[in-house]
């Protein structure tokens, strides 16, 4: 936990843990009070002023959860700190607070993600083990999923230039199946959790997983992938952090083929020979030459955004159906700091609910009152 107290880190890990408190509400509140520990204090107010009430995190059960992480011989890494990936800061959503074990600088190294299908073919696993080894032979390291089939193979391939980022907390094997990869990346390249320890992998925490595999790549590789995967999210990510989405293309009678060609029909790099991820990922300079793209409406706040704001009167302008912050903005007539404030109180009280693309609606129940 160097460079912030052990109180400070302590306030912002029982932050994050709190109901209804996500990376863009961590970000906001840290930006607003200065400091973990006096967003702590003020969510019981922020909470009742948004019509609602709020229950912090038990104390307890975040000494607990420190103490796991230091019994599984990990360390947390916060997203201010220096060591932090550079790649993954830039990215909407980045998680405040990650666990990891292994090399941290691999992170900070040049990233390539290998993703792919679970059921897949015996020709993609071994592509994707010689694809791994050639990019780690060119100075790349990999980062993949751990999942079944092209996630190992890449994994296997890049050893131990590689890393693995999982669903669950950072000493739980998942699948079961790959608890030796899972210890031997942690022993000799690098293993990022955001799950705090004990979490058992569940459906929503996948695509949350993806996000900081798209994030910390130059670029996304999907090796065979149906259309409907979770490898199409994370290339999919990979195109909204500006990022290279490159696909290997595969036979149109196999539907394991479909959503690579997919991609590429969409404008995503077709790659043949692992000298096309080099060429193409060695000359990135924040331009990408794929044209896979979904646009993305946000809104980035700043510290200041938060200064001697009062918060806009928006509840009448928010319904169940999501709309983009910057619309709120421009129809309220208040403040980018005003609205964002509204917002944060909305959020916090349990009344409204954000969605990818930087919108946000009221929550379905309405939330307490």
């Amino acid at each position: 936990m160097s460079g912030l107290s052990q109180a400070e880190a302590f306030a912002r890990i029982r932050l994050l843990r709190s109901p209804r408190i996500g990376p863009v509400s961590f970000a906001q509140l840290l930006a607003r009070y200065g400091s973990g520990e006096a967003a702590v204090e003020a969510l019981p107010n922020l909470a009742k002023a948004g019509g609602g009430h709020h229950q912090l995190a038990s104390a307890d059960a975040v000494r607990r959860e420190v103490e796991a992480v230091k019994r599984h011989g990990a360390r947390y890494l916060f997203h201010d700190q220096p060591d932090y990936p550079q790649a993954l800061a830039e990215c909407d959503g980045a998680p405040p607070v990650i666990t990891y074990r292994g090399d941290l600088s691999l992170a900070s190294k040049p990233v390539v993600a290998m993703v792919g299908a679970r059921n897949a073919s015996a020709a993609a696993v071994k592509i994707a083990r010689d694809f791994a080894q050639a990019l780690v032979a060119e100075g790349f390291v990999v980062v993949s999923g751990l999942a079944r089939g092209i996630d190992g193979a890449a994994h296997e391939g890049a050893m131990p230039k590689t890393i693995g980022v999982i669903a669950s907390g950072i000493e739980i094997a998942y699948p079961p199946q790959h608890a030796d990869l899972q210890e031997r990346i942690a022993s000799e390249g690098l293993l990022i959790a955001e799950q705090p320890p004990g979490t058992e992998p569940r459906g929503s925490h996948f695509p949350s997983r993806n996000r900081i595999i798209a994030g910390l790549a130059l670029g996304t590789l999907v090796v065979e992938a149906a259309v409907k995967s979770g490898s199409l999210i994370t290339a999919r990510l990979a195109g909204e952090y500006g990022r290279e989405v490159m696909a290997i293309p595969g036979s149109p009678l196999d539907a394991r083929s479909h959503g690579c060609n997919h991609l590429i029909r969409e404008g995503a790099v077709l790659v043949q020979e692992p000298s096309d991820v080099v060429e193409l990922l060695s000359t990135f300079e924040g331009n990408p030459r794929s044209t896979f793209r979904e646009p993305v409406a946000r809104y980035d706040h700043v510290p200041e955004d938060f200064e001697d704001a009062a918060p806009a009167d928006i509840t009448d302008l928010l319904t169940t159906a999501p709309v983009a912050v910057d619309e709120l903005i421009r129809q309220s007539g208040s403040g980018a700091s005003a609205v964002q404030l509204a917002l944060l109180e909305l959020e916090i009280a349990g009344r409204l609910e954000r969605h990818a693309g930087g919108r946000v609606s009221l929550s379905s129940g309405g939330g307490p009152r």
